[in-house]
């Protein structure tokens, strides 16, 4: 223990919060929101199961994780509200419309930038 700093040997105060990390299995993160779901008429979970499948069949860099949330912030009223990790970092959200397939969900939420 340090005398000056009240410190362990580890660099731990004595009683503070110590916090440790976990591998994740996932590398890409969808948040949906549910209330905007439950306002367009979807069922709990249905986009999440769509846009799943959909990102399964899709070669994305690592395992994708889509969950569903609660209020995202932006409440559209012919929209869904959804946010990657990517959109997060440049403080956006992403507004989907409820009619457009899987399919146009992923292009819109994961650009292909690369050659064709």
């Amino acid at each position: 223990m340090d005398s000056r700093t009240g410190e362990s040997k580890d660099g731990v105060r004595p009683g503070a919060t110590r916090v440790r990390l976990a591998r994740s299995k996932f590398s890409e993160l969808v948040l949906v929101c549910a209330k905007c779901a439950k306002r367009q008429g979807l069922k709990k979970g249905a986009l999440r199961g769509r846009l799943k499948r959909e990102l399964k069949g899709r070669a994305l860099a690592g395992k994708p994780r889509v969950v569903e949330v609660g209020c995202l912030g932006p409440c559209p009223k012919h929209a869904l509200a959804v946010a990657t990790t990517e959109s997060l970092a440049k403080q956006r959200i992403h507004l989907i419309d409820p009619e457009s397939t899987p399919a146009q969900t992923v292009d819109a939420l994961f650009p292909d930038f690369g050659p064709k």
